[in-house]
């Protein structure tokens, strides 16, 4: 079992292109690290910074499922998070270290590198919080968009954009909720108003940002469809799924 899902993880990171995996990857790691920064702070609205980025890793999964699958998006949103998680693990590391941080020598000030250190090394239960909520609303946004794409029979940006809007933004409410739950709410004295409504706030925004950019999205897509990217990897599934019905 282990064996073919190794092989299976090979032949996908073979067929989708490098660089949407890179910048799927980069956005999960970029986005966990603002997130220690505050973008909004109100009664009603709560964002971080790491809303700003946090729309590609969902546009990276829209267009992966698009033409792979679900199944190929929850398995690259699985190795973003790994990574993630060994990031975090070395910037704890690197924050332990006696060293200075350049900017203390700008400032002089101990306060300022302990800051810093606070910020890279992070919290046990934000790592926490964000890895479960990353996986939950990976594993809700792929089904969805899989779930409504084989219900539009047009291959039209109407119905890229549709499948892309609904899944994200339920995908994205999933994760803020998850993580103000386990975060916010637990540990930061949150209510449950504050919680549904930032929750759902955020993912409005978030979705924004992405329709920005879903055009983008598409026509990379329709690319790949012309040129047969990934025919490797949709060849061995086809294959699979022609066995099982036998």
């Amino acid at each position: 079992m282990l064996r073919q899902t190794l092989e299976d993880y090979k032949v996908l990171l073979r067929s989708i292109p490098s660089a949407t995996v890179t910048l799927f990857v980069v956005s999960v790691i970029v986005m966990n690290l603002l997130a220690n920064k505050e973008l909004v702070s109100l009664p009603w609205l709560a964002l971080d910074c790491g809303f700003c980025v946090s729309w590609v890793s969902f546009l990276c999964m829209d267009m992966i499922c698009k033409r792979f699958g679900a199944n190929a998006s929850i398995k690259v949103s699985l190795l973003a998070l790994a990574i993630n998680l060994a990031v975090c693990v070395l910037f704890w590391l690197a924050s332990m270290t006696p060293g200075m941080w350049g900017a203390y020598y700008d400032t002089g000030s101990l306060q300022v590198n302990d800051a810093l250190n606070a910020t890279f090394g992070g919290s046990w239960y934000v790592v926490a919080g964000s890895s479960v909520a990353m996986l939950c609303s990976s594993v809700t946004n792929s089904l969805l968009n899989e779930g409504i794409g084989r219900r539009l029979r047009k291959n039209t940006f109407g119905a890229f954009a549709l499948r892309s809007y609904a899944s994200t933004l339920v995908g994205q409410f999933v994760d803020n909720l998850v993580f103000a739950t386990i975060v916010s709410h637990t540990f930061f004295g949150w209510t449950w108003l504050q919680v549904l409504t930032c929750s759902l706030t955020g993912a409005i925004f978030e979705l924004l940002c992405e329709v920005f950019l879903s055009p983008v999205g598409y026509r990379v897509v329709r690319g790949w469809e012309r040129e047969r990217v990934g025919e490797e990897y949709l060849h061995l599934h086809a294959a699979k799924a022609t066995g099982a019905e036998q």
